[in-house]
């Protein structure tokens, strides 16, 4: 079978199987607004962005932008019935108050034990942090996307993270252009692969010892 590395969309897309019904879902700049642009079918997600908007829907179409309605990452965004835009307070006053079921944030690093480094990279003067240390604590699972090597192949899933940390022991879940990753007390399991690769190839390309899942399978593209 021929090797294919999952594409953004595609890794987002599986993330968002895992939306629950009813659940308050922040999606962090960068690749994890993309989960925005999944049908959801008869579940009722309610997204969440930190700048303000409660509720929103789908990254607009070219041409059919709102220069007044953006996502955290100043993304145009769409409403839908019930959108509501509230203010920055209120939007951390929702996060830090726990009622975020899931946060879907970028990384740079995440480590065996669910630590995760999204805000600085080697080398690089400055950064800032942002509000990705409210939602990695205020959030009630974190789960991260990510490339899964770097733009010289070295790898991102590591024992332990080299970058300065966001959060620490916060990570459950991520999902890569390899696959699709579970952070247990034991470390990274491997649960879902891409297409054509075997896991003793992403474990070439990962730091971090996997365990293999009893119920490895293909990565899943479909909604439940």
């Amino acid at each position: 079978m021929e090797k294919q590395p999952l594409d953004r969309q595609t890794i987002c897309n599986r993330l968002a199987m895992e939306f629950e019904n009813d659940w308050v879902v922040n999606l962090g700049i960068g690749m994890p607004t993309l989960c925005a642009n999944v049908p959801f079918g008869d579940r009722d997600i309610i997204l969440q962005s930190e700048n303000g908007l409660v509720g929103y829907g789908p990254l607009a179409k070219e041409g059919e932008e709102n220069k007044n309605l953006v996502d955290a990452g100043a993304q145009y965004v769409t409403t839908r019935p019930g959108t509501a835009i509230v203010h920055h307070v209120d939007s951390f006053t929702i996060i830090r108050g726990g009622y975020v079921e899931v946060t879907v944030l970028g990384a740079y690093e995440v480590a065996e034990n669910g630590d995760f480094a999204s805000w600085k990279t080697a080398g690089r003067k400055g950064g800032g942090i942002g509000g990705a240390m409210d939602l990695a604590v205020g959030a009630k699972r974190v789960w991260i996307t990510m490339a899964h090597t770097t733009r010289d192949g070295k790898p991102r899933l590591l024992k332990r993270c080299n970058l300065p940390l966001t959060a620490v022991g916060v990570v459950s879940m991520v999902a890569t252009d390899y696959g699709l990753f579970e952070i247990t007390s034991g470390g990274f399991v491997l649960k879902e692969f891409a297409p054509g690769y075997t896991p003793e190839e992403i474990q070439e390309i990962t730091e971090a010892t996997l365990t293999i899942s009893p119920d490895l399978r293909k990565f899943q593209t479909r909604n439940k």
